[in-house]
């Protein structure tokens, strides 16, 4: 094997070595030096030679700060960089006493737009719609709970249900004309 070829993989190596561990960037000083030495000893060897190192260089800085890229979250600096972002598991944000409110119902406080705050038995809850405007004084249900979202639906009032009489058709007279 050549010392050229050796060169230019060292400084691919050495490229995502820095990614990998803080090094202020001696890793890549090194990596560019390593590159430069090696297409500049193959070109002294060979001009073919050197042409080729150079396209190896230029495909394989790419490929290694990609390679950098994606080992960095297992790294252990990756690791106290990157936040790992929320789970199911973690309720933080979650207020517990959301929990039993599944199926419970409440009376709007302003309009809903779809977002707003319901009143459940005196506690102030914000809440969201499945996108429909709810008026103020209304009831609702909650009829989900996702994370720190409860999604509300209306109630529809007993008084509202109406009977089918009016639509029911009613007896022709004999004396009225069809």
């Amino acid at each position: 094997m050549s010392w050229p070829i050796v060169l230019v993989c060292l400084g691919l190596v050495l490229i995502v070595l820095e990614f990998l561990f803080p090094s202020l960037g001696a890793l890549g000083v090194a990596a560019a030096v390593s590159l430069i030495a090696g297409i500049a000893w193959a070109f002294a060897q060979d001009p073919s030679f050197g042409v080729n190192m150079m396209i190896v260089a230029t495909v394989g800085v790419p490929a290694a700060i990609l390679l950098g890229m994606k080992f960095l979250p297992h790294s252990p600096l990756g690791k106290l960089l990157i936040n790992p972002g929320a789970t199911f598991t973690n309720t933080a944000a979650v207020d517990p006493r959301d929990a039993d409110l599944l199926g419970r119902e409440g009376v709007v406080e302003a309009m809903l737009r779809p977002a707003g705050v319901v009143h459940f038995e005196g506690r102030r809850v914000d809440v969201v719609t499945r996108g429909e405007a709810i008026d103020a004084g209304a009831r609702v249900r909650v009829v989900e709970l996702a994370g720190n979202r409860v999604v509300v639906a209306r109630v529809a009032a007993p008084d509202a249900i109406s009977t089918n009489t009016a639509l029911s058709p009613t007896p022709s007279s004999p004396d009225t004309p069809q």
